[in-house]
């Protein structure tokens, strides 16, 4: 058996309603920082057709922006424009395939709920002893736009155990 050596994550796309909103929300809330965008993407832009290839004869107009985030992962957000975006009827769609949340650390787990509650999004749990006896911490929130994020106080491979 040949190891497979892991991969970074290169980064998220999320949809939104409003992407100047959610820029502005992802700057303010998370500190995360634009470098390119937002940027009208449409059909008669496509001269390479991979928009079409990728979404289908439907895809007509999106806007488009890249934020950095604190550990070299990106973050990648659309907002479909025709197609209007829809957003999901669910707060926490688990049962469906696909992508469920995205979580970021922070020791400051009540200081960053409380920060999005704020600022229009929503604590969805409460704040959890993940692992106990170990003071290893986690919630769930969602952003104004309806995508969940889970905060953990520590590291993925510290709360897994891997170290």
């Amino acid at each position: 058996m040949t190891l497979t050596c892991p991969r970074p994550l290169h980064h998220i796309g999320i949809g939104v309603s409003d992407i100047e909103a959610a820029i502005k929300w992802y700057e303010e809330v998370m500190g995360y920082r634009v470098f390119t965008g937002p940027v009208l993407l449409t059909q008669e832009t496509d001269t390479r057709g991979q928009l079409r290839n990728l979404f289908g004869p439907g895809f007509r107009k999106l806007k488009i922006a890249h934020l950095s985030t604190g550990g070299g992962c990106g973050l990648e957000l659309f907002q479909s424009i025709d197609p209007p975006h829809e957003r999901r009827t669910e707060n926490a769609e688990y049962w469906k395939s696909g992508t469920f949340h995205f979580c970021v650390t922070d020791p400051d787990i009540e200081g960053l709920a409380a920060k999005i509650k704020a600022n229009g999004g929503k604590q969805l749990s409460e704040i959890w002893d993940d692992r106990p006896p170990k003071n290893y911490r986690m919630v769930y929130c969602q952003d104004p736009f309806g995508t969940l994020i889970e905060i953990h106080t520590h590291s993925y491979e510290i709360v897994q155990g891997w170290r």
